[in-house]
């Protein structure tokens, strides 16, 4: 048998220390109001929207429509416009093109105190059938009449970019509220054409068979940029920017069915978690220490490493492995892999202790113990890893790997895109894995080391009689 050295102990336990350690801290540079992430810790995991608080949406097209592939993925590419002017970046859209369905997540902005998630939603889904039209006819329902009905200059296809801006329009002027347009060139031309025609009179501008905004036509616009003003507030301008920026969609969205939940209520829940958490990693190291002693000992330790290295995989501590959202479930995943780390230590102790018990050696004992529950360990971890594929593949992201590889499995029913089991099965499986690297190869390269020191050459340290 092939001795391990003294220090071993030590260099296995410092690189535990440091990683675990550079998991939950990280390192950060901060320079005045400027902070740069060199390492990301736990203060840096994203959170989903059922600790941060938030929004779930499925949107489809009306019933009896049969969207294309194209328009499915031009409805995607409005609404993540749309998202991006509602200043919401973090979000997640997952289009189902088998039930024609699109399922959009989004949190809570930091900070934010009013926000209307129907409202969100409605804006979301809005058809956005936008048209530039003559005038601003319109009869007793509000619908176009007349010239406005009859003559469309322009459609949302022609729109380039439409911004809030705020600022004086002229050197004496008062600073305003302003919408800006710019137009492509296909709707150049028949702009200028229109302005050069309605100059005095005014351009209404239609979302469906709703006007939100008829501007007059002051100057003869050549160069495809224009500029709305009027009675605006810095809301008012940016909503309606916001509304002609998003361009035409394919279709009207129905909302399907949608769920919110308060920011106070996903942290109180959050805190839980990582209470029950901590308490769960105290206990189960009492009991294997005070059961297992030496072994025990080895075990919390190469928990803690575990622990560390599934927090790495989710902050993105590896460049090899991106940043993953972490949802309640997710959390639940990693306590439950804690589980199955313990599992793998009580095993290996066990049988430890037996070989103790029938007269090996120390050094024979731990050699044969980490070698007879190699296979009842590695038999069941891949068991919870095949399951933790299955419900990533089931319930994530349609273009995620695990996604692909299973489409033959489920394509009959198409991806649930249930992002809270997602992160319970990635968090689950990176648990599971670093129990490989903790639970078995690092604590048996530890209890080989220790033993070669004296004081811990003493069979009842292994669970064998004093």
């Amino acid at each position: 048998m092939r001795k391990v050295g003294k220090p071993v102990f030590f260099v296995v336990v410092l690189l535990i220390a440091v990683i675990t350690t550079l998991s939950f801290v990280g390192i950060h540079r901060q320079y005045g109001d400027i902070t740069t992430t060199y390492i990301k810790g736990a203060g840096d995991v994203r959170w989903g929207i059922d600790i941060r608080g938030g929004v779930d949406v499925t949107f489809s097209p009306p019933e009896g429509y049969d969207a294309s592939v194209e328009d499915m993925g031009k409805a995607q590419a409005i609404i993540e416009t749309r998202l991006i002017n509602l200043n919401i970046t973090d979000y997640e859209i997952y289009p189902d093109m088998e039930r024609d369905r699109i399922i959009v997540r989004f949190p809570w902005k930091s900070g934010e105190e009013n926000f209307n998630p129907e409202r969100a939603i409605e804006e979301l889904g809005e058809t956005a059938l936008l048209t530039f039209r003559e005038g601003a006819e319109m009869d007793a329902s509000g619908q176009p009449a007349g010239a406005t009905a009859e003559n469309v200059i322009l459609t949302g296809a022609d729109v380039e970019s439409a911004q809030y801006a705020y600022g004086a329009l002229s050197d004496n002027g008062a600073p305003k509220h302003f919408v800006t347009l710019s137009f492509k060139e296909s709707g150049k031309q028949a702009f200028a054409d229109a302005t050069a025609r309605l100059k005095g009179s005014q351009i209404s501008i239609w979302m469906d068979e709703e006007i939100i905004s008829a501007p007059t036509v002051n100057a003869h616009i050549t160069d495809g940029q224009a500029i709305i003003e009027g009675q605006f507030t810095a809301a008012s301008a940016a909503e309606l920017a916001r509304k002609i920026q998003g361009g035409a969609l394919p279709f009207k969205l129905t909302t399907e069915n949608y769920s919110t939940i308060s920011p106070s209520l996903g942290e109180g829940a959050k805190n839980a978690m990582v209470l029950a958490g901590i308490i769960a990693y105290i206990a189960v190291c009492a009991y294997m220490i005070w059961q297992y002693r030496l072994p025990g000992v080895v075990a919390a330790i190469g928990l803690a490493g575990q622990v560390g290295l599934t927090i790495a995989a989710i902050t993105g501590f590896f460049g090899f492995v991106p940043s993953f959202t972490l949802t309640l479930p997710g959390i639940a995943g990693i306590i439950l892999s804690i589980g199955f780390g313990v599992d793998a230590n009580v095993i290996t102790a066990e049988r430890i202790k037996e070989e103790i018990r029938i007269g090996k050696t120390i050094d024979g004992a731990i050699l044969a113990g980490f070698n007879r529950a190699f296979t009842a360990i590695f038999d069941g971890n891949i068991t919870v890893i095949i399951v933790s594929i299955i419900l990533m593949g089931a319930f994530g992201p349609p273009n995620s790997l695990f996604a692909r590889l299973l489409k033959p499995v489920f394509f009959m029913f198409g991806p649930a895109t249930a992002g809270t089991i997602y992160s319970f099965g990635y968090t689950l499986l990176m648990g599971v894995l670093a129990n490989f690297v903790m639970g078995i190869f690092a604590c048996r390269m530890m209890q080989r080391s220790l033993c070669r020191f004296r004081p811990f050459r003493k069979t009842w340290l292994f669970g064998g009689e004093k």
